[in-house]
């Protein structure tokens, strides 16, 4: 195998992680205290979100959960099609990296561990090195960019 298809499956798998993350705070994997459910629902989600951003508050924090919740569907969407892959990479992994300071900081080291947060910051920021993503917008925009060059 070689990079077009592990930086392909980075791109799905943090996309398809952010989007779970998200389904779970709008009850879509189950009600809360469901097995393998963390919220359940959005009120469930800001009570985690302020416990994690305790230095703000409540008020602020909802805006802090929903902002965070933002970004992880516009992030998924975009690594998903592949647009802006390098810069959308860089955000998520500072993202996750902002999760997981907030999350050591808050509750301690090793739910970081335990949900994944540092490794798929480090993926996002390794995804973000590479100088082409196959099967993504940008490759196609680069390549009817070119196309069109050398047929002027």
């Amino acid at each position: 195998m070689n990079q077009k298809y592990f930086q392909l499956y980075v791109r799905i798998t943090v996309a398809i992680a952010f989007l779970s993350a998200v389904a779970d705070r709008f009850g879509i994997w189950g009600n809360p205290g469901s097995k393998n459910v963390s919220w359940g629902d959005w009120g469930n989600f800001v009570d985690y979100s302020n416990t994690l951003n305790f230095f703000v508050s409540p008020a602020i924090g909802e805006v802090l959960a929903i902002i965070a919740t933002g970004l992880e569907i516009v992030f998924s969407l975009l690594l998903l099609i592949g647009y802006k892959t390098k810069m959308i990479s860089f955000a998520s992994g500072l993202l996750l990296t902002i999760f997981a300071i907030s999350m050591t900081i808050s509750v301690g080291i090793k739910p970081t561990f335990d949900y994944s947060v540092w490794i798929s910051a480090s993926a996002c920021f390794l995804l973000g090195t590479l100088n082409g993503y196959s099967y993504s917008l940008d490759a196609y925009l680069i390549n009817k960019s070119f196309k069109t060059k050398c047929l002027d």
